[in-house]
């Protein structure tokens, strides 16, 4: 097949997000134009109690027909380079021939919460700012406690695991046989020398020979093809989501935050020195650059749920809440349906409404789960001012929660701070082409790159209004969540 990298006509980008509920794929111009679109949900499944997987196969067919889509009418030799990012703490167990040997076990999944447990009786405060230099969270999402659950649960097929993956780790395993990871996604397994850490996958002989080889996110670590066009074209190695979306976020400066709204939501503050505080991730620095960021366990699936067990899709919800009297409307919604992640990190916390009376109707419990969801962002969010030893003066905006108005207000009257929202909102598939652009050498690094592919489309202000009353709301709020937690532990 012909290779791209050599014409000197490419100019376009192509960047994958592999989310939590979909893929997504953009074309960019080296503007950050984005020239066309396509997304195609995937089901995640709930076998049992705190179980969550997904089917691998759907990931890869989805890259694979998003590029057909994209490029349909189009003239594919422009494409310089792809790139790609996604949910990361979901692991494929993969044989020997790549091929998944059971269900990808997701972020949000509990299952091996025991198994978290017994890796924190073994490793130290001491331990963890020797590697990481920060207090980092090992819960039941970590990579090692779902290898410990796997060799103790099925040790057949922990036998049989090659290679376990992250889901844009096997997506590039499949189309271009290269095993590769990057040291961001890796983050909860590597340390502050973007390596392996010996002494804590020593825990679980063999867990190290089963990672895949390291590479910066930048690097091309093969090429792929194009669908159905014939041609190929380079790959970089790719990150998290989170880093994804802050570079598609416009983020490459000390002082600067992120507010990412997806399934759960990500937030991140950046800082040129390294704080910490517990309930965070303190990411090794990186051209110079601390980032301190965390996920939510549940953002928009808050919304998905509530529409299903009203009947109503999550835009109706939305249309529903704008009736509601926010002035007045005190119920509180605890969103932590399958408990909770940063900054909490506790598996065992379960959501609930609280405040009703026989006045509550769908509009206030509609407007209730979108304000829970964001004390829930603001309550990660003080703590990342806390990590990073700054607070920004606004965010950097992007996901497709960000897309309605209505929610998009709430949150920036509930954290305090403007959200400066962007014009590409899926900012996971521009920050994957942005990572290509410059792997390619289109721009010599990730700062000539950003400010260049990336523009800011609306403001929002908090209102002055709703300071007092969120204030109170949310001190109630942390206050339900320890007082309901003694009945919520299993």
């Amino acid at each position: 097949m012909p290779e791209l990298g050599e014409n000197a006509a490419a100019d376009w980008f192509i960047g994958f997000d592999i989310g939590s509920t979909a893929v997504k794929v953009g074309l960019f111009d080296d503007e950050g134009q984005m020239l066309a679109q396509w997304s195609r949900s995937y089901p995640t499944d709930r076998p049992r109690s705190g179980w969550v997987e997904q089917d691998p196969r759907h990931w890869v067919d989805g890259v694979r027909d998003g590029i057909d889509a994209v490029l349909e009418g189009r003239d594919a030799r422009r494409v310089a380079a792809v790139g790609m990012c996604s949910q990361v703490n979901t692991e494929v167990f993969a044989g020997a021939d790549g091929s998944a040997l059971a269900p990808a076990i997701t972020w949000q999944d509990g299952r091996a919460h025991a198994q978290a447990d017994w890796i924190n009786a073994r490793v130290s405060d001491a331990d963890k700012m020797a590697w990481w230099g920060a207090q980092m969270p090992i819960g039941a999402s970590h990579v090692l406690a779902k290898m410990l659950w796997m060799a103790e649960n099925h040790p057949d097929l922990w036998e049989r695991t090659h290679l376990v993956l992250s889901p844009k780790d096997y997506v590039l395993l499949k189309l271009t046989g290269q095993a590769v990871s990057d040291p961001i996604s890796s983050f909860g397994q590597v340390g502050l020398d973007l390596e392996y850490i010996a002494p804590l996958l020593d825990l679980l002989p063999g867990a190290r020979e089963k990672l895949p080889q390291l590479r910066a996110f930048t690097d091309i670590v093969g090429d792929m093809p194009l669908g159905q066009t014939g041609l190929r074209a380079p790959v970089v190695a790719g990150t998290m989501d989170a880093w994804g979306n802050l570079f598609g976020c416009g983020r490459f400066a000390a002082g600067q935050g992120m507010y990412v709204s997806g399934t759960s939501e990500i937030l991140a503050v950046v800082n040129d020195k390294r704080v910490g505080a517990p309930g965070v991730v303190t990411f090794v620095p990186v051209e110079g650059l601390t980032v301190n960021a965390g996920p939510t366990q549940s953002g928009a699936d808050s919304l998905r749920w509530w529409g299903e067990t009203v009947g109503k899709t999550p835009a109706e919800l939305v249309t529903l809440a704008e009736s509601a009297d926010r002035s007045a409307s005190r119920v509180l919604f605890l969103p932590q349906l399958q408990g909770e992640r940063a900054p909490l990190w506790n598996s065992s916390l379960r959501g609930a409404f609280v405040g009703l009376d026989s006045r509550s109707a769908g509009p206030e419990l509609a407007m209730a789960v979108l304000e829970g969801v964001a004390f829930s962002a603001r309550h990660l969010f003080e703590t990342l001012v806390e990590a990073a030893g700054c607070r920004p003066e606004f965010l950097l905006y992007g996901g497709g929660g960000a897309r309605s108005d209505l929610w998009s207000q709430i949150r920036a009257d509930v954290l305090g701070v403007p959200l400066h929202r962007f014009e590409c909102t899926d900012v996971g598939c521009l920050g994957a082409a942005i990572l290509a652009a410059v792997g390619i050498g289109a721009f010599p690094d990730m700062a000539s790159a950003v400010p260049r592919m990336t523009r800011v489309d609306r403001v929002f202000t908090p209102d002055p209004g709703q300071q007092d009353r969120y204030a109170q709301m949310f001190d109630a709020y942390r206050g339900a969540i320890t007082a309901l937690e003694p009945i919520t532990k299993t």
